[in-house]
C-alpha cells in the first residue's frame, strides 16, 4: 500500500479550509396574511395580541407587530422576526403556536406566508407589496440621509483616515442604520408602500 505525502502546499490550503468560520446565522423574518371575517376582527386583534405575547417568550425572537387593514380592505398582516432559522423552527414546532392557529381557523378566510431572510429583512412588508418604485424610492432617501448625516457629522472628525479606512466605517454606519431604521419606516409607511399597483 502506498502512502501519498502531501506537499507543503497542499497541507497548508488544506488547514486553511478546516479553520473557515461556518457562515453567520442570518435573521428571518415571516409574514403572515390573513383576510379576517369582518365580524371577527376584535376577537382577531386579541388573539394577535395573545400569540405576540407568547412568541416573544421564545429564545431568539426578535420582534413582531400587527398591520391593519387598510380602508376597503379585510386583510391584518402579523409580522415576526427571529435571530435565525433554528430559532424560528423551535417555534414553529411548538405546541403553543399549534394550539394558537387552532383558535384562529375559525376568525379567517385566507391565509398567506412569506419569508425573508438576511438583507431582504430591511423590509417588514407583506407579500404582494404595493407598486416597487415605492420601496425603491424609500431605500434611495434614506440611503441618501444617512449618507449626508454621515458627511456632515463624522466626516469633519475622521477627514484625516485613509480613504479606505473612511469608507468602512461609512459603510458600517449606513448598513447598521438601515438594519434598525427601515423595518420600523415600512411598518409606519405600509399604506403607502402597499398602495394599489397601477394597471
Amino acid at each position: 500500500m502506498t502512502t501519498r505525502l502531501r506537499s507543503l502546499p497542499e497541507r497548508l490550503a488544506g488547514n486553511i479550509v478546516a479553520r473557515q468560520p461556518a457562515p453567520a446565522p442570518e435573521p428571518v423574518t415571516v409574514t403572515v396574511a390573513r383576510v379576517v371575517r369582518p365580524e371577527q376582527q376584535n376577537a382577531f386583534e386579541r388573539w394577535a395580541a395573545d400569540v405576540q405575547q407568547l412568541v416573544a417568550t421564545f429564545p431568539g425572537h426578535l420582534g413582531s407587530s400587527l398591520l391593519r387593514p387598510g380602508p376597503g380592505s379585510d386583510e391584518f398582516h402579523l409580522v415576526y422576526r427571529f435571530r435565525d432559522e433554528e430559532s424560528l423552527g423551535t417555534w414553529e414546532r411548538s405546541p403553543e403556536r399549534r394550539e394558537a392557529l387552532d383558535r384562529v381557523h375559525r376568525l379567517t378566510e385566507d391565509e398567506r406566508i412569506a419569508r425573508a431572510v438576511g438583507l431582504q429583512t430591511f423590509f417588514a412588508v407583506p407579500p404582494r407589496p404595493g407598486p416597487a418604485w415605492r420601496s425603491w424610492l424609500l431605500t434611495v432617501a434614506v440611503v441618501l440621509f444617512f449618507t449626508t448625516t454621515f458627511q456632515l457629522l463624522a466626516v469633519p472628525f475622521v477627514g484625516d483616515w485613509p480613504w479606505l479606512l473612511r469608507l468602512l466605517l461609512s459603510a458600517a454606519y449606513v448598513v447598521t442604520a438601515l438594519r434598525v431604521s427601515m423595518p420600523r419606516l415600512s411598518r409606519w409607511l405600509a399604506p403607502w408602500l402597499q398602495g394599489s399597483r397601477s394597471r
